[in-house]
């Protein structure tokens, strides 16, 4: 069973500042956006339809970003995702944006809470929910975002 998604994506020019690199805000919503397709083709449900029929969704208490390498406009990069920590109402997921030689260009983790929009509170995932998660998840070596952006820093190092 595949559990890390990919998505190949093109990078735009308006994307980009005036000496052609992406800007910062534009590569979070590039993995975002690769993000939403890979739960859709892949857990089976958007985020919308999973809201309207339990009245919960995933709402993001922490982003953590950190660029390694620029990305020019023109340019193709691959996107990929993976739940990296899953427990009763939070989850962690790890994005990564690399080129077609695996040099990764950003690591984004985002930490995730089951919300109700009801009782406007934070609660536990339904059993099926986190289940689905569960099967999901990929166990790294790195514990924390520091490790893991050294690790990927000397990783691209040797490419």
């Amino acid at each position: 069973m595949e559990k890390e998604f990919s998505s190949t994506v093109k990078i735009r020019f308006a994307d980009c500042d005036p000496i052609g690199h992406l800007n910062n805000v534009k590569y979070l919503e590039y993995m975002l956006n690769a993000r939403e397709d890979h739960v859709e083709e892949n857990y089976g449900f958007t985020y919308e339809q999973y809201t309207r029929e339990t009245g919960c969704t995933w709402v993001t208490i922490q982003n953590e970003i950190a660029y390694l390498k620029e990305v020019r406009y023109n340019s193709t990069v691959e996107i990929t995702s993976k739940t990296i920590f899953v427990d009763d109402i939070t989850a962690i997921v790890e994005l990564l944006m690399k080129d077609e030689n695996g040099v990764v260009h950003a690591v984004f983790w985002l930490t995730v809470i089951y919300f109700n929009m009801k009782t406007r509170r934070a609660e536990k995932m339904p059993d099926a929910t986190l289940e689905k998660f569960s099967q999901f998840l990929v166990e790294i070596e790195h514990k924390t975002f520091k490790k893991r952006v050294g690790y990927l820093r000397l990783q691209n190092k040797s490419k």
